[in-house]
């Protein structure tokens, strides 16, 4: 008889444990980078939405006051808000012009987190180009 050498199973098992505990920990971990990834798309659309309020500000002029711009005065149409994870519903806003004001334009652009996203809470940007909430 040939000399067969192997695992035992003491080692087999070692083997699966260390696997699993990697698993333990790094599901979790990627489950987070995951969410984070969906954040991505809250963000880029609120910075959209940013520009949008910006760019209206500019063609309303130097005077006067204004508040709250439809989608439509911002120059979107149903559904361009529209993403993989979050849906045009999703955002609100704020804003406000007053050319005496310092500064003249305030906004708050609100993000609700959707069902599809398990971690964080809403998020906002405001003109100053600040997040809060979201991804945690």
């Amino acid at each position: 008889m040939k000399n067969r050498k192997g695992f035992t199973l003491i080692e087999l098992m070692v083997v699966i444990l260390i696997v699993g505990i990697l698993a333990a920990v790094a599901i979790p971990l990627m489950r987070g980078r995951v969410d984070s990834a969906k954040w991505s798309e809250g963000k880029a659309i609120a910075g959209t939405v940013s520009t949008a309020l910006r760019a209206y500000a500019a063609e309303k002029g130097g005077a006067g006051t204004w508040s709250n711009p439809t989608l439509a005065n911002l120059g979107f149409t149903t559904g361009d808000l529209k993403g993989t994870y979050f849906a045009e519903s999703d955002f609100t806003w704020t804003s406000s012009y007053d050319a005496a004001g310092n500064p003249p334009l305030t906004f708050t652009i609100t993000v609700a987190k959707p069902a599809s996203i398990a971690t964080g809470s809403n998020m906002t940007l405001t003109e100053a180009g600040v997040f809060a909430g979201g991804p945690q």
